[in-house]
Formats: structure tokens, C-alpha cells, sequence
């Protein structure tokens, strides 16, 4: 007797309809009890001192049959598509245009950003968004050593970054040293301080890693806070020297760059020139994390984030293996951090918050844990988004959390996944007999 395959019939698939209304009820309700405030009535103090407000019930109306409407299409999408979701809605051949689309993109992301000072001079404000993502261009590579390649989840990143940015104020206020004397300095302070914190958590995984980093980046904010005669406490550090082009100040002085190339000075040549730097300190940061996978090291970060006990089976040393991740992501941390304080010119504690942490993990995990392209493109997205949206205001973050969830939807390994082996075997190979306990190969 031969069993006949169970074909799913069309009742079967729409027997979940009052499953479907009933969650679609729920997250509508939900919806309604959170926006009746926030978008449903709006005030605003008047000239006389009296709060006034008015009534948006049709903007409360329209989210609510979005999140209802929204809930039943994702659920449907669910049934109909089953649980491995979005590979079965791309074609081979689609699938195949966007793995050649991703082979040449980066050199063309490469390009456009070596002309974007070129193209955008004349636009402060375009220049200054540039910096700003490939500052977080940076710091997502850096923590995806940590998160992506060694899998140690780090809530706390935002704490080297902070140690690298309060290194540089300090030494270069204090002592005047030069930016170019306190950049590998600011580095190998993050990277000793990320050893410090990867001796706790050796013996951690999962939910307490997370724990114990979150932990760490709000003690190394407290101890900012507080440390006044050395931090300068809630006032912070100012006036914090402006880099240099290896010794040559970049001002409007007889000695300035401008003069001595005998070129008209404009304050663009300085915002130019921080671009270019950060661009290459990213640039050293993907180069330096492409080739550590390819050395035993890399190999044993990805075995560590494979499986840990495997790992140990292996013989391979985790102890050393989650300090050298921690102290090499923390030492891009610190170089981040460096050259934001010469950018701002200002550090205060107001600026290295749990939230700063949980937008670069954010970032590594959107774009894809392990994929240096994924997490730059991630990085334009969510730092850019931001800008392209902040005309609608108050809907900007819903708009983003709604794009947030229907990327981990239809995504859920990020923008480009990349979990793919560094060292694999082409083809099979027969051992030697002499090393099998059957005694053949």
C-alpha cells in the first residue's frame, strides 16, 4: 500500500481566517491604545500660556487600518509561503541578477564616495551626512568582528567608542599632542579596555553577555560622568585641536595648507579633508578585518560563532580567541571615537548613550552579521533614512520600525547574509587508512 502526498487544498489554507481577524484585532487595538495620544491629539502651549489642542481621529484612523490590514497580509503571507519565506519568493534567476549586482557594487559604492567631495562641494550639509555614515560605517565594521565573525553579542560598544573619543580630548588637551600621536593611542587604550571586559564574560553566552556589556558600556558612562577633575564630568572636554595635514594646520594663518599651496582658503578644505580621513580609517578597518578571517584567527572567530563547544573540541583556545575579538573591535571603536572628538571639536557624556550602541548593532545585524558590504549599505540606510524622512516628523520613527520589521520578515540574515566558511573543501578527498579506525579511507 502506497501512501499518496498530502496536498494542502484551499479550505485548509484559509481554515486560519479567525485566527487571522483575531490577531489582526489585537495588533489593531494595541495600535489604538498607542497612538491615541501621540498621533490622535495634538497640543501645543499657546501665547497666552493656556495649553490648547485639537483632535487628528482621521491620522489615528488611517495607522490603525494599516496595522490591521498590515497583520493580515503578513499572516497570509505566512501560511501561503511557509516557513523558510522569503527564499521561496525569488526566483533562481532573480536571485542569481542580485548576487551579480552585489559583485560589482562595492566598487561602484567605492567610486561614487571618493567623488562625493567633488561632486557635493558646495553642499555643506550633503558633506557633513557623509561624514556622519562613514563614521558609523566604521564603527559597524569594528563591531562586526565581535557580532558577526566571533558571535559574542556586545550591547555595550558604545563604551570603547567612548574611551577612544575621551583619549584624544584628554591627551590632546593636557599635553598638546598632535591628533596623528593620539590616534594609535586612543586604539590600544579601547583595545586594553576590551580586554578587560572580554576576562568577565569568558565563561558567558547568549542573554548574560548581553547583560554583562550593556553593564560595561553604563559604568564606563557613569565613571565619565562622575570623574570630574579627570573628565570633566556632565561639562565635558572642549576646545579640542583640530587635525592637522601631518603638521600642516588647516586654518586661514600664513602656515595654513591653503597658503602654502597658494590656493584660496575656504573653511570646505577642512571638512574635505575630515572626510577623506575617516574614508581611510574605514577603508584600514574593512582591509584589516577582510584579512584577519583569512588567518587562523578569523577561521577560529567563526568557529567560536558556529559553536563554542565544537570550538573547544577542536583544541582551539577560547579563551584567547573572544579576547583577541573583543580588543581588535574595540580597538576600531577607539579610533572612531578619536576622530569623532577632532570632528566635534566637544565631548560630553551626552553622546556615548546605550542608544548609540544599539544603533550600531542595529546596523550589523541589519546588514547582515558577517558582511563588510551589508553593514556599509545598512549604515547609509538607517544614519541617511533618517535625513530623507525628518519631513513627516513624529511618523519618521514608525516609518522605520516599519521598515525594520519587514526587512527581518523577508531578510532575517540582514540586507546580504554571509555566513559562508573562509577555508572549505572544494571536492572530495580520501584519507588515509592508517587514520580511520575501520581501517579503510
Amino acid at each position: 500500500m502506497t501512501a499518496t502526498p498530502h496536498k494542502t487544498s484551499n479550505a485548509s489554507r484559509t481554515a486560519g481566517i479567525p485566527f487571522l481577524l483575531k490577531t489582526a484585532f489585537i495588533n489593531a487595538a494595541i495600535a489604538l491604545v498607542l497612538f491615541s495620544l501621540m498621533v490622535g491629539i495634538r497640543t501645543e502651549a499657546g501665547s497666552d500660556g493656556q495649553l490648547t489642542y485639537w483632535t487628528r481621529f482621521g491620522d489615528l484612523a488611517a495607522l490603525v487600518g494599516a496595522v490591521f490590514g498590515g497583520s493580515i497580509v503578513i499572516e497570509l503571507l505566512r501560511q501561503w509561503i511557509g516557513p523558510t519565506g522569503a527564499e521561496k519568493l525569488v526566483p533562481p534567476a532573480v536571485q542569481s541578477g542580485i548576487s551579480f549586482i552585489g559583485r560589482y557594487l562595492a566598487p561602484a559604492l567605492l567610486i561614487f564616495t571618493l567623488l562625493v567631495p567633488v561632486i557635493f562641494y558646495n553642499q555643506r550639509y550633503i558633506l557633513d551626512l557623509a561624514i556622519l555614515v562613514l563614521t558609523y560605517v566604521m564603527l559597524g565594521w569594528g563591531l562586526n568582528v565581535v557580532v558577526g565573525l566571533a558571535g559574542l553579542l556586545d550591547l555595550g560598544y558604545v563604551a570603547f567608542y567612548a574611551v577612544g573619543a575621551y583619549s584624544y580630548g584628554l591627551l590632546a588637551t593636557s599635553f598638546g599632542w598632535s591628533f596623528w600621536v593620539c590616534l594609535p593611542l586612543a586604539g590600544i587604550l579601547a583595545a586594553f579596555w576590551g580586554v578587560l571586559l572580554g576576562f568577565p564574560v569568558l565563561r558567558l553566552r547568549g542573554d548574560y553577555l548581553a547583560i554583562v556589556t550593556l553593564a560595561f558600556g553604563e559604568i564606563i558612562r557613569l565613571v565619565i560622568i562622575n570623574w570630574q577633575e579627570l573628565t570633566g564630568g556632565p561639562n565635558g572636554v572642549s576646545g579640542i585641536p583640530r587635525p592637522s595635514f601631518f603638521g600642516i594646520p588647516l586654518d586661514n594663518s600664513d602656515d595654513g595648507l591653503a597658503a602654502k599651496l597658494g590656493i584660496e582658503y575656504s573653511p570646505t578644505h577642512r571638512i574635505v579633508f575630515l572626510f577623506y580621513l575617516i574614508l581611510a580609517l574605514a577603508l584600514l578597518t574593512n582591509w584589516v578585518t577582510i584579512r584577519l578571517r583569512r588567518l587562523p584567527i578569523g577561521r577560529a572567530w567563526e568557529a567560536l560563532r558556529e559553536d563554542e563547544v565544537a570550538c573547544r573540541a577542536l583544541g582551539i583556545n577560547t579563551t584567547t580567541t573572544k579576547l583577541t575579538a573583543f580588543a581588535t573591535g574595540a580597538m576600531f571603536g577607539g579610533f572612531a571615537g578619536a576622530f569623532f572628538a577632532t570632528r566635534q571639536g566637544f565631548i560630553s557624556p551626552e553622546s556615548f548613550t546605550f542608544q548609540e550602541s544599539a544603533l550600531v548593532l542595529a546596523i550589523v545585524v541589519l546588514g547582515g552579521m558577517g558582511s563588510q558590504l551589508g553593514v556599509a549599505l545598512a549604515a547609509l540606510t538607517m544614519i541617511g533614512g533618517f535625513e530623507l524622512f525628518r519631513s513627516l516628523e513624529n511618523y519618521r520613527m514608525l516609518v522605520f520600525g516599519m521598515a525594520m520589521v519587514l526587512i527581518m520578515i523577508w531578510r532575517p540574515r540582514g540586507i546580504i547574509g554571509h555566513r559562508a566558511p573562509t577555508v572549505y573543501l572544494t571536492k572530495a578527498q580520501a584519507i588515509s587508512s592508517d587514520l580511520v579506525k575501520e581501517g579503510h579511507g
